[in-house]
């Protein structure tokens, strides 16, 4: 089963796996270069995939239900409200989406030192739903 492995090891990945088995993070969003990169298809409808904890340990399983590829400049509020981290604006959303894929792990990650996002930067909008807890 292939793994679903939210944001890097650490404080922000063990904050997105508790809301995910709390039931408030139900969307998620990542970069088409992202996938691009490391060859990987993107989501389709359907596919469950093994939620990733900090420690390397599966801790759910999800289904992916709706895929959607978009400008980052079309990420909706209801996207942004359902990843379940608290944002209440798409303007707030974006700021720390942005910070995060800025950031030095996702730049190292993308082997792109200079990287940055803007309106016409792709996006990969998800939904999922909680199909098995374990543990």
């Amino acid at each position: 089963m292939k793994h679903a492995e939210f944001a890097f090891p650490g404080p922000l990945r063990d904050k997105l796996v508790a809301a995910i088995l709390g039931g408030e993070k139900t969307s998620t969003t990542g970069l088409v270069v992202e996938y691009e990169t490391y060859g990987e298809e993107l989501p389709s409808v359907g596919e469950r995939e093994l939620v990733i904890d900090s420690a390397g340990e599966g801790v759910a399983v999800i289904e992916t239900t709706d895929v959607r590829i978009l400008p980052l400049s079309e990420v909706d509020l209801k996207h942004a409200v359902d990843e379940g981290e608290g944002f209440t604006t798409v303007a707030g959303w974006r700021t720390a989406h942005a910070a995060f894929w800025e950031g030095p792990e996702m730049r190292a990650a993308l082997k792109r030192p200079e990287f940055t996002v803007d309106d016409a930067t792709l996006v990969v909008a998800t939904r999922f739903v909680v199909v098995e807890r374990i543990g």
